[in-house]
């Protein structure tokens, strides 16, 4: 399958760098993706990046609370101008049909540099059914491997075979969370990554550079 990918790079005028949230696999949860949206308008945040599974449930999963397909695409269409989006094990082209942005990239590739002349972090986002902790993209070293899929909220430290180091970063799921964890979401803002739950509630930080 040809690669697709997006790119987008921070603002750095001024030295002013975007404030971002991160989310994954709302699966047709109607309540789920209303609670999202509604954090990502009190975060007030820049952009909304979705890590893919937005619409089918999968046959793996139960059905999530609030299985409404056509709700969740009500809701996304009219901001579709604040979103940045890769594709899902469970994203297929008849998603793209009903859906008024791109969603079908493979990963999206986000530089971290905050304009203060410090070196920044190049951030490879993508779903994780395809490359992940085992199956690593094209790093360097000091980059950031961004998933969802796992439904599990995650922030390791991960080495390849010639001793690179990498950050493993995860939100977790904001509408079927596994092994305990809550609905939850990321924001990225000034070199920092909070984890937090739907409710808003901080659980988790890390600072690119450091060790979580």
């Amino acid at each position: 399958m040809k690669e697709q990918q997006q790119r987008d790079q921070f603002d750095k005028a001024g030295g002013k760098q975007m404030k971002l949230m991160i989310a994954s696999d709302i699966h047709g949860s109607a309540p789920c993706c209303r609670k999202m949206l509604e954090a990502y308008v009190r975060e007030k945040a820049d952009r909304l990046l979705l890590l893919g599974d937005i619409l089918y449930h999968g046959p793996r999963n139960d059905l999530p609370e609030g299985y409404a397909p056509k709700e969740v695409i009500a809701m996304l269409n009219p901001v579709k101008k604040n979103l940045l989006c890769v594709r899902g094990n469970c994203d297929t082209e008849v998603d793209q049909m009903v859906l008024d942005f791109p969603v079908l990239a493979d990963y999206c590739l986000l530089d971290l540099t905050d304009g203060s002349g410090d070196a920044g972090a190049v951030m490879f986002a993508t779903h994780g059914h395809r490359y992940n902790p085992h199956h690593l993209p094209p790093l360097s070293d000091g980059d950031i491997l961004l998933n969802g899929h796992t439904h599990i909220p995650a922030c390791e430290e991960i080495l390849d075979m010639d001793g690179n180091r990498y950050q493993y970063l995860n939100p977790g799921s904001v509408s079927i969370p596994k092994e305990g964890s809550r609905r939850s979401y990321m924001i990225y803002e000034k070199g920092t990554f909070t984890w937090k739950n739907l409710e808003g509630e901080a659980y988790q930080t890390w600072k690119t550079g450091s060790r979580c």
